[in-house]
């Protein structure tokens, strides 16, 4: 077994705090990388306060993870040793399901294994995340990472940037699109980006007139503040999609009266209740009501790709893993521009 250092909840009322744990040696098809950067997603503070369901504890957060790879397997074919390497939000998953079998892991209809609070394909053996010092993940679930661009402001691309190029690759959002980003926060802010590299003529909705200048550097063309009734009035029929990226409640009929005839309100968010939606909302022109998660691994791998060309990375904060808990409280509040990532060396 090999020896590693992160930080983990031991219960989830207990704040994260150092704590050395084993990986599995590794295997034919395994890659070993030390992890230089991890990217603190909205999601790990869900899951160790067990707000989504019932965690598996100790718990290891942490899926957006980069670093270089240390050690190989012998039937390791697509990475060698100093390799730049990723992994996101899974790390193996059946390989034998509909859904897998179209690139579609994210979707494995026998239940893929998450990053850090699942199990591994045995459905016995947890899984611990990118909050640690090293990394051994099957290679068909790692990813590689062009040295073109920031390796810390890539790392939240593997979770927050394949969460917004997903839905908007799925419904082909670009050119001649009129595309509404919902909330600018670690997901707004990439949906932006990526819509504004497809092509779509995109437009931030939030409830913050203070972020307009900020919506407007990241590539915005414009922005609507949504408790403003005048601009809501005047923006009714408008999009051809909204990319709703909030956490929090809100009115999904209001936002639906902003689509055009046959538009689509794409999910990626996660709000803490169940929608109130009127059938009206929807019946009153065709209207979609969607949802979206991640991304398969060779999607992701395009993502990647797409960034590297286009010279498309994160807005980060870097923090020591000591600031953790300071950070998840600033991220409560929404005080980040736009994605905390943290700097390995200073576990």
């Amino acid at each position: 077994m090999i020896p590693v250092k992160g930080y983990a909840a031991q219960s989830p009322t207990t704040n994260l705090a150092p704590w050395d744990f084993e990986r599995r040696e590794v295997g034919p098809h395994d890659v070993q990388f030390d992890i230089l950067f991890c990217g603190v997603c909205h999601s790990d503070l869900h899951q160790i306060k067990n707000d989504w369901f019932p965690g598996i504890f100790p718990m290891v957060p942490g899926h957006e993870i980069v670093g270089r790879v240390v050690k190989v397997g012998d039937h390791v074919k697509n990475f060698k040793v100093g390799d730049l390497a990723g992994t996101g939000c899974l790390v193996d998953s059946c390989r034998v399901c509909e859904n897998c079998k179209q690139d579609l892991e994210q979707y494995c209809l026998n239940g893929s294994s998450q990053t850090y609070n699942g199990l591994e394909q045995d459905h016995k053996t947890p899984t611990y995340g990118g909050y640690s010092n090293s990394i051994v993940v099957n290679e068909d679930f790692v990813l590689h990472i062009s040295d073109k661009l920031d390796l810390a402001a890539t790392a939240p691309l593997l979770c927050a940037g394949i969460t917004t190029y997903s839905p908007l690759r799925h419904w082909k959002v670009g050119k001649g699109h009129k595309l509404a980003v919902l909330g600018l926060g670690g997901l707004g802010h990439m949906g932006v980006k990526f819509g504004v590299a497809f092509g779509a003529e995109v437009t931030v909705l939030s409830t913050s007139p203070a972020k307009e200048a900020d919506a407007k550097a990241l590539g915005a063309h414009h922005f609507v503040v949504t408790s403003d009734p005048k601009q809501i009035e005047a923006a009714k029929n408008s999009f051809d999609f909204i990319l709703d990226t909030v956490s929090a409640p809100h009115d999904f009929n209001m936002y639906l009266s902003l689509l055009r005839t046959n538009g689509v309100h794409i999910c990626v968010g996660v709000p803490p209740e169940p929608a109130s939606v009127q059938a009206f909302s929807l019946l009153g022109g065709r209207k979609s009501l969607a949802g979206s998660g991640i991304g398969g691994i060779a999607e992701t791998q395009e993502m990647l790709d797409f960034c590297a060309e286009h010279g498309i990375v994160s807005d980060i904060e870097m923090i020591d893993i000591k600031e953790i808990d300071t950070a998840y409280a600033r991220m409560e509040k929404g005080d980040v521009r736009y994605r905390f990532v943290i700097d390995i060396a200073t576990l």
